[in-house]
């Protein structure tokens, strides 16, 4: 599983922007849903391109030989 962060830039005026990083289609949004919401009005979103993706779940077979 990729590596998922969260990086906050408060500002002087006391914006707060918020960058997500390692999350793929919409699942961002529900990962931060709970957090905007305590810290207020999100007057603005721009979608990162990973946001257009389909997660996919991806395996990898692996053999193996017993001697």
């Amino acid at each position: 599983m990729p590596q998922r962060t969260l990086k906050f830039t408060i500002r002087q005026d006391g914006r707060v922007e918020e960058c997500v990083e390692g999350v793929i289609g919409s699942s961002c949004n529900e990962l931060t849903e709970k957090l905007e919401d305590a810290l207020g009005v999100v007057e603005q979103r721009e979608a990162k391109p990973e946001a257009y993706l389909n997660p996919q779940e991806q395996t990898q077979t692996l053999s193996a030989e017993i001697h």
